[in-house]
């Protein structure tokens, strides 16, 4: 049965002027498994909780949980989140759910982790836990952004590459700017044009590939044509394939 915790802000970091994570703690809320999500909430004067899903971007084994978002102009919510400052209290619900774990993933030799955007966040979190090191001989983080300053928790995943150097790449691409080091442009056509392949020096192979999806829902739609164009498919659980995604709104 669902139900809201307590939480409290213990650190506040701002990537950019649009770019937040927040970091909160919450005893009462259970174990997860990396990739899930929950919702987060303030609560309002009438005692209801304005709400909204957030993906956990914490390792399950971390003492404090976060979450990695932007203010919608549009948006009820995540305006009030970007104005949270540490020791501000937030409602967090339990259980956790979603599907975008590696629990759910088919074994294979390679795993790419496609992402756009915030959602960087569940993968950050499965990269934070020993399953994907136990399970995989490569795997990739293919990580796009607008702008070379919304590449958030850089020094994380330097991190990984100095402990995993022969079995952890990192494809960082920026779109509306040409960067150093970054590709330029898009992923489903950086997939087409075998850039991504060639930089981290893996190929998008469905014999020995899975790939995990999250982000923008175009991006998730023309990544997954252009996948199945390669003989790529959607993995259910009653059809095995190599397609695993989550889209963002």
């Amino acid at each position: 049965m669902a139900k809201w915790h307590d939480a409290k802000v213990v650190e506040r970091i701002d990537w950019n002027d649009h770019l937040f994570s927040l970091r909160f703690s919450c005893e009462q809320f259970p174990k997860f498994t990396a990739g899930q999500f929950t919702k987060i909430g303030i609560e309002q004067a009438d005692g209801k909780v304005l709400s909204r899903p957030y993906s956990l971007v914490n390792g399950p084994d971390e003492s404090c949980l976060e979450i990695i978002a932007v203010p919608v102009a549009e948006g009820s919510l995540s305006p009030r989140l970007h104005e949270v400052q540490v020791g501000d209290r937030l409602k967090v619900m339990s259980p956790p759910t979603g599907f975008l774990v590696l629990d759910e993933v088919p074994p294979s030799e390679t795993l790419f982790l496609l992402a756009t955007g915030t959602g960087v966040g569940p993968f950050l979190s499965i990269l934070a836990s020993s399953q994907p090191w136990d399970t995989y001989n490569n795997i990739v983080l293919v990580y796009g952004v607008r702008q070379f300053e919304d590449l958030a928790y850089l020094t994380k995943i330097e991190k990984w590459l100095s402990e995993h150097p022969l079995q952890f790449k990192f494809v960082p691409i920026v779109s509306r700017q040409t960067v150093a080091d970054t590709l330029q442009g898009r992923i489903p056509q950086l997939i087409n044009d075998d850039a991504i392949s060639t930089l981290c020096g893996q190929e998008f192979d469905p014999s020995n590939c899975q790939v995990m999806l999250c982000g923008n829902p175009d991006m998730i739609q023309q990544t997954i044509s252009e996948l199945e164009a390669r003989g790529f498919k959607k993995h259910l659980r009653r059809s095995p394939g190599q397609i695993s995604m989550e889209r963002y709104w």
